[in-house]
C-alpha cells in the first residue's frame, strides 16, 4: 500500500513485547539478551530476565554461540577428545575425585579447560605461589566433583576471566548465569551445613567472594567464610583445605556487614597522602628498568594513574566507598599476574612489576580500614613474600651482577610494605579493645543463610554489576580531572562496559628474546643489559640460577591460547 503522497509503503509494526520490564518502563528498546539485557548492564540495574527459567539454569544456545571463549583449533580438538574419552587433559593437577566430565556441555568444558590450563602452566613453572588463586583451584575442582554449586562457581570464575580478556559481554553473561546458580546452591548447602559438605561450602564461598561486585554481597560472603572457618577448625585435619584453615586458625569470627565507616580527620588524610606519594615515587623509580618491557611498563603506567586518582578523589569513608575505590586494583591482583607470568617467562623485572602491584595493595590498606585488609592486602602478602624470597635467592646465587643488584634495590619498597604491614597487624592484635570487639561478635551460619536468601529474594545477587563493568572514562594517557575529587566522564574517549583489555601488542626485541632464550628447562634469570639500553640493542644471553632446593622454571612451551592481559583504564568506581 502506498504511503501518503504516493511514497513507499510504511513498514509493518515490529515492536517486540518480550523486552524486560526495566526497558519497558524506560521506554527504550530492549535487545532481549539473556540473562541480562545490555541496557540493564549499561545502567547497572537488575534485569528481570534473571528471574526467567532460561537464566536460572540450562545452556542458552544463542548466548553460547555469541560468546567469545577464545577457541583455537587445538583447544577445540582437546575439548572434543575430552568429551569423547572422559579423560581430563591436565592429569598433573592431581584432581581427585574427578567430576563426571561426560555430564558437561562443550561450553562448560571450554571454561574448565581455560582455568585448568592456567593452573597447569603456573604449576609447571613453579609460580603458583605468586598468584592469588591458582594453588587453591585444583582443590576447588576436587570439591566440585560432588557439589554442583562449587562447579558453577568455578565456571563463573573462568568465564569472568575470559570476559576480561576478550571484552565479550556475552561471555560476561555466561559468568552471571553460573554465578546465580552457584549462589542458590550455596544457600541450600548452608541450610544443611555439616562436616560432609563443609569443604564445598568454603570453596564456593571463597570463589563467590572473589567475584563479588559490591560491598554488601562481599561482606555477607566474607562473614560466612569467617564463621565457616571457625566452625571447621574442629575437623580441619580431615579437610582438603587444612592448610588454609590452619593459616586462619587464630582469626576470630568477624561480622563484616557491621562495618559503619570512619571519620576522616585532616591528620589521617595527610598520612594517607604521604603513603600515596611514597607509592608514586617507588613506581617512578621502577620505570627506567622497564625500558624494554613494553607490557610491564604499560601496567605500571596504569598503576600510577590509579594512585593519582586516589590522590585527587574524595577520600572513601563508608564501606561502600572503600570497596568501590579498591575494586579496580583488586581485580588487577587476580588477573594481571597470570597474564604476565604467561607472556614473560624467566624475567626478573616482570617479578618486580608483580611485587609492586602486591606492595601497593598492602601499602594503601590504612586508607580502607573496613575492607582493605581482607579485600586485597591479606591476599597480596603471601605472593609478595614469595617474590621477595625468590629475588633474595637470585641475588645470593648470582653474586654481583648489575641487573641483579638493581632488582634487589627495587625491592626496597615491597620489603618496606611487608614489614610495615606485619607491624601494623601485630599492633592491632595486641590492642585489647579491638580483640574484645571481635570476640564478642556472634554470627552463625543460619544468619548467613538469611543474608543469602535476602539477596536472592529481594533483588538477586546481580542487582548491580561490578563497577569494573561500568563505562571507563579513561584512555591510556594521563587522567583528566574536571575538579579535585571528581573524575569527569566528559573527558573520556570511547567507553567500554567492562575493564577492557586491548589487543596484545607485539613483543619488543627483549620480549622476543625472552621466548627465544628460555626453553622448557629455563629458570629465573636477568637480562644482562642495562635497563636504559637502546630498544634496538641485541639482547645477550640469559644467565640461570639454581636455588639449591629446586629450579624455579619459567619456561615451557607457549600455551596454545595465550591469555596475555593487556593494560586497562582504572574505572570510575568512585566520585
Amino acid at each position: 500500500m502506498a504511503g501518503p503522497g504516493g511514497g513507499p509503503s510504511r513498514r509493518s509494526h515490529t515492536k517486540s513485547r518480550k523486552g524486560c520490564k526495566t526497558c519497558k518502563r524506560r521506554h527504550i528498546r530492549c535487545d532481549e539478551t539473556f540473562p541480562q539485557c545490555r541496557n540493564c548492564t549499561k545502567h547497572q540495574v537488575r534485569c528481570d530476565y534473571m528471574d526467567s527459567p532460561t537464566a536460572a539454569g540450562g545452556d542458552d544456545g544463542s548466548l553460547s554461540l555469541q560468546a567469545n571463549l577464545l577457541w583455537t583449533p587445538e583447544i577445540e580438538k582437546t575439548v572434543e577428545t575430552w568429551r569423547q574419552t572422559g579423560e581430563f587433559p591436565f592429569p598433573e593437577l592431581n584432581i581427585f575425585p574427578q567430576p563426571q566430565w561426560s555430564a558437561f556441555t562443550r561450553i562448560d568444558l571450554r571454561l574448565l579447560h581455560h582455568i585448568a590450563q592456567i593452573c597447569c602452566e603456573v604449576n609447571r613453572n613453579r609460580t603458583s605461589k605468586i598468584t592469588l588463586w591458582t594453588e587453591l583451584m585444583p582443590k576447588f575442582l576436587s570439591a566440585a566433583a560432588s557439589h554442583s554449586f562449587v562447579m558453577h562457581s568455578i565456571l563463573s570464575f573462568s568465564a569472568n576471566h575470559l570476559a576480561w580478556i576478550s571484552q565479550s559481554s556475552e561471555t560476561r553473561s555466561i559468568a552471571i548465569q553460573h554465578r546465580q546458580i552457584a549462589l542458590r546452591g550455596l544457600h541450600e548447602a548452608i541450610g544443611a551445613f555439616s562436616q560432609a559438605n563443609s569443604d564445598a561450602v568454603l570453596a564456593a564461598s571463597l570463589l563467590l567472594a572473589w567475584q563479588a561486585t559490591d560491598w554488601r554481597n562481599w561482606a555477607s560472603l566474607m562473614t560466612g567464610i569467617s564463621s565457616v572457618v571457625h566452625t571447621m577448625q574442629t575437623w580441619r585435619d580431615q579437610s582438603v583445605f587444612s592448610e588454609y584453615l590452619a593459616d586462619h586458625a587464630s582469626d576470630p569470627p568477624r561480622i563484616f556487614t557491621d562495618a559503619t565507616g570512619f571519620q576522616l580527620t585532616p591528620e589521617r588524610r595527610h598520612e594517607h597522602l604521604l603513603i600515596l606519594q611514597n607509592v608514586s615515587s617507588s613506581l617512578a623509580r621502577l620505570q627506567p628498568f622497564l625500558a624494554h618491557c613494553e607490557q610491564e611498563n604499560k601496567w605500571i603506567e596504569q598503576l600510577k594513574g590509579y594512585i593519582e586518582r586516589l590522590k585527587t578523589s574524595n577520600a572513601p569513608q563508608s564501606p561502600e566507598e572503600q570497596f568501590s575505590q579498591l575494586y579496580a586494583l583488586r581485580k588487577w591482583l587476580f588477573w594481571v599476574p597470570v597474564s604476565l607470568l604467561s607472556s614473560r617467562k624467566g624475567d626478573i623485572f616482570m617479578l618486580l612489576v608483580l611485587a609492586h602491584f602486591y606492595a601497593v595493595a598492602i601499602a594503601i590498606e590504612p586508607m580502607f580500614p573496613d575492607v582493605g585488609a581482607d579485600f586485597a592486602a591479606n591476599g597480596a602478602l603471601q605472593p609478595l613474600q614469595e617474590i621477595a624470597r625468590i629475588i633474595n635467592q637470585v641475588q645470593t646465587s648470582q653474586g654481583y651482577n648489575s641487573n641483579t643488584q638493581a632488582a634487589a634495590m627495587m625491592m626496597d619498597f615491597p620489603r618496606e610494605a611487608i614489614n610495615t604491614y606485619r607491624a601494623r597487624k601485630e599492633w592491632a592484635r595486641q590492642q585489647p579493645q579491638i580483640q574484645a570487639t571481635l570476640q564478642h561478635q556472634s554470627y552463625g551460619l543460619d544468619t548467613l543463610n538469611l543474608d543469602l536468601g535476602s539477596q536472592l529474594a529481594d533483588h538477586g545477587y546481580y542487582q548491580s554489576l561490578s563497577p569494573a563493568f561500568a563505562p571507563s572514562p579513561l584512555h591510556l594517557g594521563s587522567p583528566h580531572l574536571s575538579s579535585p575529587g571528581v573524575i569527569s566522564p566528559s573527558s573520556a574517549g570511547p567507553r567500554s562496559p567492562y575493564l577492557e583489555v586491548p589487543p596484545h601488542t607485539p613483543h619488543s626485541a627483549i620480549d622476543t628474546a625472552t621466548h627465544g632464550y628460555l626453553g622448557s628447562n629455563s629458570v629465573y634469570s636477568t637480562p644482562l643489559s642495562t635497563p636504559l639500553a637502546s630498544p634496538g640493542t641485541a639482547p645477550p644471553s640469559f644467565t640461570t640460577i639454581n636455588t639449591g632446593q629446586e629450579e624455579f622454571a619459567f619456561g615451557g612451551s607457549a600455551m596454545a591460547n595465550s591469555w596475555h592481559g593487556g593494560f586497562v583504564a582504572p574505572q570510575t568506581v568512585w566520585t
